[in-house]
């Protein structure tokens, strides 16, 4: 056994406990893929990002990120991230979101401003009114609300405007009764 890491210097493997209690030597090229293995991120890791909260955490009050910050817990109040905030798939969130990129996986029960992009990927569910210059919306998503887009400060939403909503069958422009049906 050698003290204070010398084994490392003499490239073997420090022994460990159960079936491989073997010393091995390493060379170069392997110690170098081993090096390299280590550093490779995870399925699981938060790279990159400035703030975390996993799963089983619960917050309540009021928080602000300065950059990139990923939940997965339970978060109720108000949210404010200077950067990208990510809802994971286990997260539930009750709050008023504002962000400049929001990336949804999870729920969402309350308004979401985004400064500049909010992403909503399966399954991700919110409840609530969104307020975004660009807006992505996948397939499998649940959404319930109103959505204002505008630049910079959006606009509210008037009531009197009305949204139309037609089967792929009655888009405009995609059939001659389409057009006629416009034009009436």
């Amino acid at each position: 056994m050698a003290l204070f890491g010398k084994e490392r210097e003499r490239g073997e493997r420090p022994a460990t406990a159960g079936p491989e209690a073997t010393t091995s030597v390493f060379t170069p090229a392997q110690r170098e893929v081993e090096m390299i293995e280590r550093d490779v991120p995870r399925a699981n890791d938060t790279g990159g990002t400035s703030a975390f909260l996993g799963k089983g955490s619960c917050v309540t009050g009021k928080l602000v990120f300065e950059g990139t910050v990923r939940i997965e817990g339970q978060v109720e109040g108000e949210i404010t991230a200077q950067d990208t905030l990510v809802i994971g798939e286990s997260a539930v969130v009750s709050a008023q979101i504002n962000g400049t990129s929001v990336v949804v996986h999870g729920t969402i029960k309350g308004d979401v401003t985004a400064r500049k992009r909010l992403e909503i990927h399966a399954p991700g569910k919110v409840f609530g009114n969104i307020n975004v210059p660009s807006l992505v919306i996948h397939e499998g998503v649940v959404f319930e609300g109103q959505c204002t887009m505008g630049s910079g400060d959006a606009q509210r939403v008037d009531p009197a405007r009305k949204v139309s909503f037609f089967s792929k069958d009655e888009r405009p422009g995609d059939g001659p009764t389409a057009h006629s049906e416009i034009a009436k």
